[in-house]
């Protein structure tokens, strides 16, 4: 105990030189005891902190985890975290690739973009990983996806939603597999629940508020895309662009005052949407507007909401009542036992994405690149979140993205399990609306 203390305290402090002098003052172990515990404890520490392990085995298969772990949105980190060291516990403790096993190395990039991809690189050339699993928001994402491009390292993204990140081929890559779901499905999803709730309160004028970056942007144009789609003859009274991370929403909130709209469509996310809600709440704005929040129906958001309204609109991120079946409520329940707290719609991608990786290395026997692209490109596998035929997930062939996962929209409640009325999208629909898209877009 004093020796785990002692190192934790010096890795906290970065006092490492004085670590040697302090540890002279343990004479409770011997000297064998001491090495076999340090290379346990810095085993532990190399995965939660991305410190360097000091006793590193050279045979294991090494993951690189570029991602947030500090600021407002640290739990998108934390969360995707949790998802894959569940996940490869399991592989190690079941002996791993014949004795090898799974090591992960997590490093914040505080999602600076500049930052992802100077983590990255490192990865390549310091860390030697055999893979890359991308936990970025898609600002630093884009500049993750260079740095792969460029190196051919394996990519697994599992975060960023925003549909040109596979959608535009120009920046497609042989090695790179998309894990997170895509703005254009959610879009038409969305657009065509929002359509029949158009249809029975007679919705008319719209705003939006949404995140000025690429996400944001994204998400904001395909909405209201598809919208026109299935309910033509809509107005837009405004778009409020507040910054990612902005801490006030004073000024978009009296703008949808004055305006008062008959609905808001938002794709805030995390601490954004939190307090975006919150401050609104206390104007009043939902009493009389309808609120169509995206990315709200994850627990760690819901529950973060001081007084969550009901019957706000929201997509299903990750809430253990959706898909309704015994897999998805065994994967919330040994989450939760592990940790807690409930899984995030983080989690839930990471933990696909970790699961097509760790089935194609046990299918080649080992972590060629190529052989594991050829593995992943088309395949499909059973998977808690899927709503293909047999509960199953699908990676396409042409985009190398993730097709068939779950998505349902419905109305929130104030308790657990805070959705209500959850309907379900349909992938040939929106698989239909999106090559309409794409040949809008010349990316067919």
């Amino acid at each position: 105990k004093q020796f785990f203390h002692l190192l934790c305290k010096c890795n906290k402090d970065k006092d490492f030189l004085n670590m040697g002098n302090k540890m002279k003052k343990i004479n409770k172990y011997s000297r064998r005891k001491i090495l076999k515990t340090t290379s346990v404890v810095a085993a532990a520490v190399a995965i939660n902190s991305g410190f360097p392990a000091i006793l590193r085995a050279d045979n294991n298969i090494k993951i690189g985890v570029p991602t947030i772990l500090s600021g407002r949105v640290a739990q998108l980190g934390i969360s995707v975290s949790n998802a894959l060291k569940m996940a490869i516990n399991n592989f190690n403790n079941a002996g791993g690739l014949d004795g090898r096993n799974l090591e992960l190395i997590i490093r914040d990039s505080r999602a600076k973009p500049d930052e992802a991809a100077r983590v990255c690189r490192n990865f390549i050339n310091s860390d030697k990983v055999d893979a890359i699993i991308n936990a970025e928001a898609s600002g630093a994402s884009f500049a993750v996806q260079e740095v792969v491009r460029e190196s051919g390292t394996l990519c697994l993204h599992t975060v960023s939603e925003t549909s040109r990140l596979t959608a535009d081929p120009s920046i497609r890559a042989w090695n790179v597999f998309r894990f997170s779901r895509q703005g254009i499905h959610d879009a038409v999803g969305s657009a065509r629940y929002a359509s029949t709730v158009i249809k029975e309160k007679g919705l008319k004028t719209w705003m939006s508020v949404n995140p000025d970056y690429a996400y944001g942007r994204d998400s904001d144009d395909t909405f209201f895309w598809a919208l026109e789609k299935f309910a033509p003859g809509f107005e837009i009274l405004g778009k409020g662009w507040p910054k990612i991370f902005q801490p006030d929403y004073t000024e978009v909130i009296t703008q949808i005052a004055r305006e008062k709209p008959d609905a808001i469509y938002t794709s805030l996310w995390g601490g954004d949407l939190v307090s975006f809600i919150d401050q609104a709440a206390l104007y009043g704005i939902f009493k009389n507007t309808q609120l169509f929040a995206i990315n709200l129906a994850d627990y760690t958001t819901m529950s973060a909401v001081k007084n969550l309204p009901a019957g706000l609109h929201s997509a299903t991120r990750y809430v253990a009542a959706w898909p309704n079946t015994e897999s998805n409520r065994n994967y919330d329940k040994s989450y939760t036992d592990l940790y807690g707290d409930h899984p995030t719609n983080w989690s839930w991608e990471a933990s696909v994405g970790i699961d097509y990786l760790i089935s194609a290395i046990k299918e080649i026997g080992g972590t060629d690149n190529k052989k594991i692209a050829e593995y992943m490109k088309g395949k499909q596998k059973e998977s808690f979140m899927g709503v293909g035929k047999d509960n199953t997930v699908r990676i396409r062939k042409n985009d190398q993205t993730i097709v068939d996962y779950s998505i349902g929209w419905g109305t929130t409640i104030p308790e657990d399990p805070y959705m209500n009325n959850i309907q379900a999208a349909n992938w040939s629909t929106i698989e239909e609306l999106e090559k309409e898209w794409l040949t809008d877009k010349g990316w067919l």
